[in-house]
Order: C-alpha cells, then structure tokens, then sequence
C-alpha cells in the first residue's frame, strides 16, 4: 500500500509544458522519477522550462505547434524516436480569446475549439499505439486531459468559445474513457478553477481579493495543488478511475455556498 503513489521510471508527455498549468504537472513529474517531455509552440521557453525542471530529475523539451495535424505528426515522430512506449500522456496545451459578443470573431471561436478540443484528440489518436504498449490490467496507462471549472460552470468573462470548449474537453474525457478501457487505458480530467498563469495573469492582476472572496478555501490555487492532482491520477492509486473530471478549484464548483 505504501507504494500507491509511485510513479518513479514512468514517461510522460506534457503538452504546454513550458509554463502555468503545465509546467506545474511537468514539474511534479519530473521531481518524483517520471522521465517526462514537454511540449509548448515557443522553442525558447520549452528549452528554457526543460533545463530548468532538469535539475530536478529527467526533462526533455519537444517545442511542437499543436494547433496544425503537421504539428501533431512531427511531435509525435519525435517521441516515437527516443520511446517505444509512453505511460503518461497529459493533454493540457490550449488557448482562449476574449471579445464582447457583438465583436466576437470566427477565427477567435475556431481558434479556440481547434487547439482545446480537436488538437487533443488527434494527438491521442495518434499516439494510442505508444499508449497501448506500457498499459497493463494492474496499472493502466494514463490520459488526463486539463479542462476548466469554466466548462462545468458559467464565467461571466466574454471567453465565449472557451468554456464551451472546456465542457467539450470533459465530455471528450468520458468519451475516450469508454472506447479506451477495454485496452487498459484510463482517461481523467483536470478542472482547474483559479491558478498563477499566463492566461490568468490578467484576471488575477485586476481581480485577485474579489476572486479570492468567491473561493470557499480563500486562497488561489498552488502549483504543488496541480501537481498532487496528476500525481494521482498518473499512479496506482487511481487505477480504478476513469471517466472522471476533478474540480481543482478550492471549492467554487463542489462547495460554493448559495443564498
């Protein structure tokens, strides 16, 4: 039992690895043994993170721009040159775009669905084989897509392409979950509610203490949050689990009080 939580020699692929939610399940990967590769569009920044988290254990940096299928195809080579099997794979590269509705542009609502939704899919899609190969009865192998409390609630932000995205993500988690359990493949979902990153720098910039106000537990969200998350969902503990979207959120979905 005390070995539940053990993820030490396990691969790992991180999508938007580089920085914010990514970066801090990349980072948790990599500090308990997972040999784990990041993924971001900037070659800089993905270099920049990998050297950074290998001080700590194995990172290696694949910069790939998921939101094309010739992106997908060349990081998938790429992996499949240095791996015959994958254990992990963590679907968290996405985008959002903000406009009033009046204003709000096709390309922002294509952009938006492309990258959160179909890029996922495909990506997975294509690397089911390297999937297939580590996933046992015992411990499966692993998928966790990264949604937003945004797709299980309403955010009054004008992101109009991007909760419904989010949702789209959830159900695409239970989706994958049913197709994929008979080949011993698990798929979960990460729904993080308030959290330090670049697509939130704004938002916590102007609305820090009134969002901090509406968090049952008072507080934003910590990268160690994120990380014991996926650390779960990437171990022995959770071999059961599949289908599941957890709330990260300090309560605002599960435990909000109403009037």
């Amino acid at each position: 039992m005390k070995n539940l939580f053990d993820v030490s020699g396990k691969v790992a692929l991180v999508t938007g690895g580089s920085r914010g939610i990514g970066e801090m399940i990349a980072e948790g990967f990599v500090a308990n043994g997972v040999k784990t590769y990041i993924s971001s569009r900037k070659a800089d920044a993905c270099d920049a993170t990998a050297e950074r988290l290998s001080a700590q254990g194995e990172c290696v940096s694949i910069p790939a721009d998921l939101s094309t299928r010739e992106g997908i195809a060349a990081l998938v080579t790429e992996i499949k040159s240095h791996e015959d099997q994958l254990d992990i794979l963590v679907n968290n590269a996405g985008a959002t775009w903000g406009a009033d509705i009046e204003e709000f542009p096709e390309a922002g609502w294509d952009k938006v669905m492309d990258i959160n939704v179909k890029s996922p899919f495909f990506l997975t899609q294509a690397l089911l084989p390297l999937l297939e190969k580590s996933a046992t009865r015992e411990d499966p192998a692993r998928i966790i897509m990264v949604g937003s409390i945004d797709g299980l609630g309403v955010n009054r932000m004008p992101t109009f392409s991007y909760g419904p995205s989010k949702a789209a993500v959830h159900h695409l988690t239970r989706t994958l979950a049913s197709h994929l359990a008979s080949r011993n493949i698990t798929a979960n979902a990460i729904a993080p509610g308030p959290f330090p990153s670049k697509m939130m720098a704004h938002t916590l910039k102007t609305m820090r203490e009134k969002i901090i106000k509406g968090v049952p537990l008072k507080r934003i969200g910590e990268p160690a949050d994120m990380a014991g998350t996926a650390l779960y969902l990437a171990s022995r503990a959770s071999s059961y689990v599949t289908g599941v979207v957890v709330a990260v959120d300090g309560g605002i979905i599960g435990a909000a009080a109403t009037l």
